[in-house]
């Protein structure tokens, strides 16, 4: 028997640590897997190619709409965010939540002019942290910038929102890579130790940096254990309806999100 698992990047930490989850339970199950890395352009000719050589499918979708797999026979888990046009399971983090406490760390650090940096606007994740990140503030919104994909479009948005007439005093940074770029930005500008940030997702050597960076934490281990069991569940015939299981996210505070505002 074999399973797929078709996520976004399998050389990111996050990924990797998912992959690693399923595969142990894979294998001690006797069930083999197999892994690609996708984009939304190749969701739907990867996912198509996996339905012909395997027994159940674990997904992170990525294109805009997820119907293609209304035809599968086997069934599918949808992982890190949820499908558009299909229903189905889905093991997700606690966005909205997470980006809400990330953002009221630094409104505790006297923060209230916060830029929000974040993802594609059409994903799911994108919108739910913008959302925590605008329930935290009530309103009081600081820079917007969306659709930043890489940190080398990150660290722009960063460096044109502090040299704008009004700058933000923080920073809340909606993914790993946009969180770098901001890193990146703020030490060409000499400002790491007076503006605050937090970022959403944890990434390597973030607790090595001058300051650290504080995180918003996710479990992807366990978001992987619990959808590779809920894929098994459902191959071994459960037909109950479509269930949402939400890990939670940790704040990790480490030294970049406890900058007071005023330190420069």
């Amino acid at each position: 028997m074999t399973i797929g698992v078709l996520i976004e990047d399998v050389s990111h930490p996050f990924a990797a640590a998912l992959h690693r989850a399923v595969s142990e339970e894979a294998e001690a199950r006797g069930v083999q897997v197999i892994t690609g890395s996708l984009s939304s352009a190749r969701e739907r000719q990867l996912a198509a190619a996996f339905a012909r050589k395997t027994e159940g499918l674990i997904l992170a979708p990525m294109a805009a709409d997820q119907s293609h797999l209304s035809g599968f026979v086997g069934p599918v888990v949808f992982v890190d965010r949820g499908p558009a046009g299909l229903a189905g399971d889905m093991i997700v983090s606690t966005n909205v939540a997470g980006a809400a406490a990330g953002t009221r760390h630094l409104v505790a650090q006297g923060h209230r002019r916060i830029a929000y940096l974040g993802d594609l606007r059409r994903l799911t994740t994108a919108r739910d942290r913008h959302r925590g990140y605008l329930r935290a503030l009530g309103g009081r919104t600081g820079p917007v910038a969306h659709e930043l994909r890489d940190s080398a479009a990150a660290e722009r948005a960063t460096i044109a929102m502090l040299r704008a007439p009004d700058p933000p005093t923080a920073i809340f940074a909606a993914r790993h890579v946009i969180t770098v770029g901001a890193v990146r930005a703020l030490r060409r500008l000499g400002r790491q130790h007076e503006v605050a940030l937090v970022g959403f997702d944890d990434f390597p050597l973030a607790d090595l940096l001058d300051p650290p960076v504080t995180v918003v934490a996710q479990d992807p281990a366990r978001i992987g254990r619990t959808a590779v069991t809920t894929l098994f569940d459902r191959m071994d015939g459960d037909k109950g309806p479509p269930r949402e299981i939400r890990v939670p996210t940790t704040l990790i505070p480490r030294g970049s999100g406890e900058i007071p505002t005023g330190s420069w």
